[in-house]
């Protein structure tokens, strides 16, 4: 979502979140990610999470029931008295009872990650949360994904890292190769539909699998000689089109 954040009039103090996301079920995510110590950056996230609260209330009669608000900070610095804890580096913190420990209201979340306590090396990786962590730590030293990362998900995350680090004409290289591809959804869909009307004679399933592949496959060798024009490595290409190795090498050969 747009992460730039105004008052309620011209001269309050408008907000810049890192990163402002909607789930489907209306409820608010900002990502903040720090990496110098801050006077006073508890009060920050917590005013921060007054915005997405106030953007709910609604003209008119209204009951104020409201959608969750996480504030999810990623910091690379310790907070000052957390450093007798070592082993602790996610702290949860919602409203609660001082008496009861009990939460009182669950609609409002602050998670904070000190990144600095977290060693753990790729062998230690037990769940998803810490093979997260470990990326978000150390994906500028890692050259390719490490085994116990071999996920779809983190294979996603290593290929637009990868489109992070492209220089200004593989950006758009890459930019118009994407359009390309989108230009090519017509000559994918053609396919599709010419392999249903195969299907007729070897099955409708199989027909429209035959033209889906060979609409994905034209797409694929198309977006790769562009991005290889652009000067872009072996590598990087089949990150971004998912070749294989043999794949590329014999569209280069052509």
């Amino acid at each position: 979502m747009k992460n730039e954040q105004l008052g309620s009039t011209g001269l309050d103090r408008k907000a810049i979140f890192d990163l402002y996301c909607e789930n489907e079920r209306g409820e608010k995510f900002i990502v903040e990610l720090q990496k110098a110590k801050q006077n006073f950056f508890k009060d920050r996230t917590v005013f921060y999470s007054t915005f997405p609260i106030r953007e709910q209330a609604k003209q008119g009669d209204w009951n104020y029931k409201l959608k969750a608000v996480y504030t999810v900070a990623i910091l690379d610095f310790v907070f000052a008295g957390d450093e007798q804890q070592p082993d602790k580096y996610r702290y949860d913190v919602k409203l609660t009872d001082i008496e009861t420990c009990k939460v009182f209201y669950d609609k409002l979340t602050f998670v904070y990650l000190e990144m600095p306590k977290f060693n753990k090396t790729v062998d230690q990786l037990s769940t998803r949360f810490d093979k997260w962590l470990y990326i978000l730590r150390n994906l500028t030293r890692l050259q390719d994904i490490p085994k116990p990362l071999q996920e779809d998900i983190f294979e996603k995350l290593f290929a637009i890292a990868e489109i992070a680090k492209f220089n200004p004409a593989q950006v758009r290289s890459y930019e118009d190769s994407l359009k390309y591809y989108r230009d090519l959804q017509n000559t994918i869909d053609t396919a599709r539909d010419e392999g249903i009307d195969t299907g007729i004679q070897l099955g409708r399933e199989q027909g429209i699998q035959i033209g889906e592949e060979r609409g994905r496959v034209a797409a694929q060798a198309q977006i790769a000689r562009n991005l290889l024009q652009a000067g872009m490595s072996d590598a990087q290409v089949m990150t971004a089109t998912g070749l294989t190795p043999e794949q590329l090498a014999q569209l280069q050969a052509k």
